[in-house]
């Protein structure tokens, strides 16, 4: 009888339900459930249906039940940053508010009324992205300080749906880095930071690794979808679950997670707190097994998302891509300067960045697109000489792990700006290394290696020159 390992993988677009089970030595994967996802405008707040949301998983598991593919164990990731504060009753205080939302604003210069940028990078060793969580919870000082005050617990998104699932609290590792209130040192709270805040200690459960039991189903939760199953952290912030994924033991790899958000970095076993990451925007989230991820967050196939959206003809991204390729316009814009972020057209965007840098202002769909591609494999260029010039290392391949491992038009430019071999895959990454997790945890693998080993030998990979 087949033992089955699930991964509830929720992104910002969309989740999905995905199977694995191991065959003749080899991983296999099937999608058994997908659900689409989206921030709501809530009286003018961006809002994230957690409710919504966890009806979705269940109605996956019953898909399990149904299939009878029942699960052994299951691990949940999603983005990062974003929380729901608890009362004394375990009742979520306000709206849980996504990191797009615009209420971060002017938050950061609050923070460093109590602590600078520069004493701030080096306590945390994190990127000032003005959505950190850090920022956040600021934010809900200035306007909701009644939530702080009556809050008992904060949970992370994933911890507050395997809550909901358990019973039972736990607070992520590497998800719990990205609030940029971890002490790269430690790997737990920077507890005197958080007072220095005021954010009220005492909601911060101890932090837990990768690969920790939260526990059982609760017996309500058994009698609605039909079985039981066993909750395990993976690597709850997707990132750190597609880091794990990437099919090579070469600790001197770089990679890119590849996705609404494009994640560019390495592996390290100690975090960079200098001022030369910092100045580079260089963050360290944790990683599986207290690794660090030192990467760079770009923008991502975001920009290529949202021109998507407005293109007055319904194109797959694969006709996009091919009519991208076709254009000569070499104009460039800076993916991750903030007009990209959450702008209400991002064909404008590009259109004005080129217009003010005074270069050729796209307008077809495949000018759009081709200013869209090629910037952001310039972007991952400047990115490897950063990486290089830090590290003092000199790397020969990049490996594109996640949905964007799929965009071949992509990864031929990536291997163009960055001079280097390109190996794309595998597309699930995120689902696998929350797998893989589940599998370390239950005794498949004996160690990190043998898995991405496997992982290798199991899913199709290209390579680009």
């Amino acid at each position: 009888m087949e033992k089955y390992y699930l991964a509830v993988d929720i992104g910002a677009s969309s989740g999905r339900h995905m199977l694995a089970s191991m065959v003749d030595g080899r991983m296999e994967l099937e999608e058994i459930y997908r659900f689409p996802n989206g921030m709501d405008n809530v009286d003018g707040t961006l809002c994230w249906d957690v409710k919504r949301l966890f009806a979705e998983i269940k109605n996956g598991l019953k898909k399990c039940k149904e299939l009878g593919k029942i699960p052994s164990f299951m691990g949940i990731d999603t983005w990062a940053v974003d929380y729901v504060l608890l009362d004394q009753k375990d009742r979520v205080l306000g709206n849980t508010v996504g990191y797009r939302d615009s209420r971060t604003g002017g938050m950061d210069d609050k923070v460093y009324e109590t602590i600078s940028l520069s004493a701030l990078y080096a306590r945390t060793g994190i990127q000032k992205q003005i959505f950190n969580t850090i920022y956040q919870l600021m934010a809900v000082k200035q306007s909701h300080p009644e939530y702080l005050e009556q809050a008992r617990s904060i949970l992370m998104i994933p911890d507050y749906f395997d809550f909901l699932l358990t019973g039972v609290k736990k607070m992520e590792y590497t998800n719990a880095t990205s609030t940029q209130l971890v002490d790269p040192k430690t790997n737990d709270w920077d507890y005197e930071l958080i007072d220095m805040l005021g954010y009220n200690s005492k909601m911060f459960l101890p932090v837990s690794m990768p690969g920790t039991v939260v526990g059982n189903f609760t017996k309500e939760i058994q009698e609605e979808v039909g079985f039981d199953c066993t909750v395990v952290l993976p690597a709850t912030h997707d990132t750190g679950s597609a880091v794990l994924a990437v099919p090579t033991n070469d600790d001197n790899a770089i990679y890119i997670s590849s996705g609404t958000w494009s994640l560019m970095g390495i592996e390290r076993k100690e975090a960079d707190c200098s001022m030369a990451s910092m100045q580079a925007n260089f963050t360290n989230e944790g990683g599986y097994d207290h690794r660090f991820r030192f990467l760079k967050n770009i923008m991502g196939l975001w920009m290529i998302q949202s021109v998507k959206k407005e293109f007055e003809e319904d194109l797959s991204f694969a006709e996009i891509c091919e009519r991208a390729s076709k254009e000569k316009i070499a104009s460039i814009v800076d993916c991750n300067d903030d007009c990209f972020f959450a702008p209400k057209s991002m064909i404008k965007a590009v259109q004005d960045y080129c217009s003010n840098t005074n270069q050729q202002v796209p307008e077809t769909v495949g000018e759009i697109s081709a200013v869209v591609y090629n910037s952001l494999a310039y972007c991952y260029g400047e990115t490897v000489k950063e990486i290089e010039a830090i590290t003092g290392n000199t790397y020969d391949t990049i490996y594109v792990v996640g949905g964007g491992a799929n965009a071949g038009y992509l990864n031929e430019l990536t291997a163009k700006y960055t001079g280097k071999k390109v190996s794309a895959g595998p597309t699930e990454a995120t689902a696998i290394g929350n797998i893989a997790v589940q599998m370390l945890q239950d005794g498949v693998f004996a160690d990190l290696p043998a898995a991405r080993t496997c992982i290798g030998t199991s899913f199709d990979i290209k390579y680009y020159e």
